[in-house]
């Protein structure tokens, strides 16, 4: 197959690019110096138009010989506050930062998509963009303030992909419909009156009312909202006291609720606050709620996700329907403006230590996976009839 040819002849490329990415990484809204690697490897193409600073820190990348197919592909660079744990010669150099997540062969892949383009641009069709986007782990996240910079203009489709630690290397997987699920964030601040922890009778324990607002918030899933309504609720953090013998003033809970609906979004958020201010008010406390709504839900467009289980047969990829996961993913913001798809390419792969969960500490990636990455937006863009392939010389 012409694609893959052209993939595993770009593929020692893609693997310097990703390992120098991985040895430098930066986190969400602290990207200066990804930033101007990309920028820098942007100028190497002058057919390219490229536009920067587009939403305060991304980068536009435009190729074309006609307005209309205009199809756009989206890659995240950011890293994450974390430290490397990992044993390999492209650790992080950074202390207490790390790509966890794989934006780094995102990046990559993206840019090898470009350089593959670009070899091929005598048989373009019409026009393709490439979106460099910082800033997906952080909320707000880059995406909304990229579109809101018009960085959609334009555009008929877009299309994006995360490698995946979960999924082996070599299986494609997506689905129409919901896909990732909205993440959204919440602090809970029980107020009570500290005392000694002899004489309780004399306090308002927000230890104890905070157990029980946990015990109650973990029952609304089931109880107030349907379980195949896909809700998860989940407490990260619970922060109280300093002494064994002291009740203190004041408890504070942190999570999650992660959700696909809107509806469902925000019954939740509206029962987190009732629960809240009822269990302390019961016992002698109060209750202050800051409550978040994350990134929208990703919702694959039909045809799209069609396109992207087409690609994958054609290239005889490992195809599988996915389950929906309830991470979040700022993506969701392109898709809601304009029809588009998101896939998972697998790149677990226990022998090569790649299949550590996403954001931990020895978190890799395997980087045979991106052949199938860049693959599958090669395959994309054709069935899109935006471009046709022959095999490149890469140098130029």
């Amino acid at each position: 197959m012409e694609i893959q040819k052209i993939a595993e002849a770009i593929l020692p490329e893609m693997i310097d690019t990703r390992r120098y990415l991985h040895m430098h990484p930066e986190v969400s809204f602290h990207e200066k110096k990804t930033y101007q690697y990309i920028l820098e490897r942007l100028s190497h193409y002058p057919e390219v138009t490229v536009r920067e600073g587009v939403g305060g820190g991304g980068l536009l990348a435009t190729i074309g010989r006609a307005p209309h197919p205009h199809i756009a592909i989206r890659a995240d660079f950011d890293g994450l506050a974390i430290q490397d744990q990992k044993d390999v010669p492209y650790k992080s150099t950074v202390d207490g930062v790390m790509h966890a997540c794989g934006h780094d062969g995102h990046t990559s892949t993206l840019l090898a998509l470009l350089e593959t383009v670009n070899a091929n641009k005598d048989k373009l069709k019409g026009s393709i963009s490439f979106l460099f986007q910082f800033a997906e782990e952080v909320q707000p996240g880059g995406a909304r303030a990229m579109i809101a910079d018009g960085v959609l203009k334009d555009i008929d489709k877009i299309y994006g992909q995360h490698y995946w630690s979960q999924y082996r290397t070599g299986l494609i997987k997506t689905k129409p419909g919901p896909i990732i699920a909205s993440p959204d964030y919440f602090e809970i601040k029980i107020k009570g009156k500290g005392g000694h922890a002899a004489r309780p009778e004399d306090a308002a324990d927000p230890i104890v009312i905070a157990a029980e607002l946990i015990t109650n918030l973990q029952t609304i899933v089931s109880r107030q909202v349907a379980p195949m309504d896909n809700a998860v609720v989940t407490i990260g953090m619970v922060e109280a006291g300093n002494a064994f013998n002291v009740i203190p003033d004041t408890a504070k809970l942190t999570g999650t609720v992660r959700t696909f609906k809107q509806d469902v979004k925000e019954n939740i958020r509206d029962i987190f606050e009732k629960e809240a201010n009822l269990t302390a008010e019961k016992r002698g406390a109060s209750a202050e709620i800051y409550y978040q709504f994350g990134y929208p839900a990703v919702i694959n467009h039909e045809a799209e996700a069609g396109v992207i289980r087409q690609a994958a047969a054609d290239l005889g990829v490992e195809y599988e329907e996915a389950k929906p996961l309830m991470i979040g993913e700022d993506f969701s913001y392109y898709i809601n403006e304009r029809p588009g798809s998101f896939f998972f390419t697998g790149s677990g792969n226990h022998d090569k230590l790649s299949d550590f969960v996403h954001h931990h500490p020895k978190f890799d990636l395997d980087e045979e996976a991106m052949l199938n990455g860049l693959s599958m937006f090669m395959k994309i863009l054709e069935i899109e009839q935006v471009i046709e392939w022959k095999q490149p010389s890469l140098n130029n």
